[in-house]
């Protein structure tokens, strides 16, 4: 559920608008506040956990996630949907970290492969099927129930958590003695992250609608956002009972595990969003073909994410993990080859290559991450690694976004540049364009016209192309840079070793 409300209002944003009676740029507040929202409160449900109880406070998430997505179905007006929306974000900031740490303390690390492989497929299929599922629920039914559909689940969850899960002894005991010791927030350190995240969110989020730093608000913000990320880590290091234990990136798993779920992040968020607004675009498909151009990708990931789970038990994470990056790298390049003349068996083809990699990273990564963890870190532990896949995802749709436009500009001015009259190219195509409309019955005057906007249509759809090209080359380039980090991880404990 928290996953999906990241990506499943974003096809719904015009009918919100227009049900509103908002601008779409407006309505775009309904994602952004979501976003800033569940940044803040990641890296604090760890606190959370600990205080009230990881159980309780799981349920507590789940119960508030589902009564604001009821809040937000039924919400008359945008300002409400938003006020609704940061609810919702802070109730679904604590279910991804929460759910990573019960499944650690489940499970021996021989076994955590398996695990995270089941945790994974909801985290790797949530973005892919976001946005076709919100197609159709919203022009089968209308935008409302894109948040409604939680309400059911949400009630499921409550009742399979409270009759099967259970809270660790250990941490029962350690949350006695916590309580009885007197409970301290670090205020300082609580202020600092979330200004951080949440200015660095609206930066990411907004940069390019706003022109980034000619944009007063953006300069500000990252700006503040900088500032007090860096006054954070460096409060947290010198801290007795710290927010975020800065020092557990002493582990070198834990700090080389953070590194690559962030390029993780930027991957799979960035390319899901990326190829259908290609397909959308550049090829003229409806939001509805775009998404079922991922549906492949999403079948291969159901079935490589098991296969991942039980290899994790046997071969040691860094040669999974820099095999993967090894087949993300060659997708990347594939896609590098996409034309105007592409079909969608190209593009369903190159995502499938694309996400057979993604579970031979996610799975044994999140194992390999909790290697020398003591357990009460562990909910801290996956606060942190939720927060840099978050920020991974946040940098890749902004930047890749950024690039695009830029990349477009550029590619549109030089093929501009050979539109002119000496050009005998140029001159025989139009002749010929012209004559051909003239045949079809237009006037003279009227089929130049018409022939000079179908030759700016075509320049504008191959520079289109050419961005996006680009930019495969620049994600391409920077996994490649990432492969030699996971070699610096440490040996895990196999199934065959235990």
């Amino acid at each position: 559920m928290e996953v999906l409300d990241t990506a499943i209002a974003n096809v719904a944003l015009r009918h919100i608008a227009g049900s509103t009676s908002s601008s779409y740029d407006e309505a775009t507040w309904v994602l952004t506040s979501y976003l800033i929202a569940n940044a803040i409160i990641i890296p604090m449900s760890g606190f959370f956990a600990d205080v009230i109880g990881r159980k309780r406070y799981y349920m507590m998430s789940v119960a508030l996630f589902s009564i604001a997505s009821l809040c937000c179905g039924l919400a008359p007006t945008l300002p409400l949907l938003i006020a609704a929306r940061i609810v919702q974000g802070i109730a679904g900031g604590g279910l991804q970290p929460i759910t990573q740490a019960m499944l650690v303390d489940t499970f021996p690390p021989e076994r955590r492969g398996q695990a995270m492989a089941m945790y994974g497929l909801t985290i790797i299929l949530a973005p892919t099927i976001g946005p076709l599922l919100g197609g159709a629920i919203t022009d089968h039914f209308s935008w409302h129930w894109v948040f409604l559909i939680n309400v059911p689940i949400g009630a499921l969850s409550l009742f399979l958590v409270q009759a099967l899960v259970n809270e660790p002894e250990v941490l029962q005991k350690e949350r006695a003695q916590r309580l009885k010791r007197g409970i301290r927030l670090d205020v300082p350190g609580a202020v600092l992250i979330a200004m951080g995240l949440a200015f660095l969110e609206v930066t990411m989020d907004r940069g390019e609608r706003e022109d980034w730093f000619a944009s007063p608000l953006i300069s500000i913000s990252a700006v503040i956002a900088g500032l007090s990320l860096i006054s954070f880590a460096v409060w947290e290091w010198f801290q007795k009972e710290p927010l975020l234990d800065m020092k557990l990136f002493r582990n070198r798993n834990f700090a080389v595990a953070n590194l690559v779920i962030m390029i993780v992040g930027v991957i799979l968020f960035g390319t899901t969003q990326f190829i259908p607004q290609m397909l959308q675009e550049v090829l003229g498909y409806t939001a509805t073909a775009a998404g079922e151009a991922l549906t492949l990708g999403g079948a291969v990931t159901l079935i490589a994410m098991p296969i991942a789970g039980v290899l994790s038990g046997k071969v040691q994470p860094r040669v999974l993990m820099g095999c993967a990056l090894i087949v993300e790298v060659l997708a990347l390049w594939n896609m590098t080859g996409f034309a105007t003349t592409m079909s969608m068996h190209d593009a369903a083809m190159a995502r499938l290559w694309q996400a057979l990699g993604i579970p031979f990273l996610f799975v044994p990564l999140t194992s390999a991450a909790y290697v020398g963890l003591p357990p009460h870190r562990s909910n801290q532990g996956s606060a942190m690694l939720n927060v840099a896949r978050n920020l991974g995802g946040t940098m890749g749709i902004s930047l890749v976004q950024a690039l695009l436009a830029r990349r477009e500009q550029f590619h549109q001015m030089r093929l501009v540049e050979h539109l002119e009259p000496l050009n005998p190219s140029y001159a025989a195509g139009l002749h010929s364009l012209t004559q051909t409309l003239t045949s079809q019955g237009l006037p003279p005057a009227a089929a130049n016209q018409s022939a000079l906007g179908l030759i700016y249509q075509t320049v504008l759809q191959q520079a289109s192309m050419q961005a996006f090209i680009d930019c495969f080359w620049i994600l391409m380039l920077f996994v490649v840079l990432v492969i030699p980090t996971v070699f610096f991880l440490k040996r895990t404990p196999l199934v065959h070793e235990s």
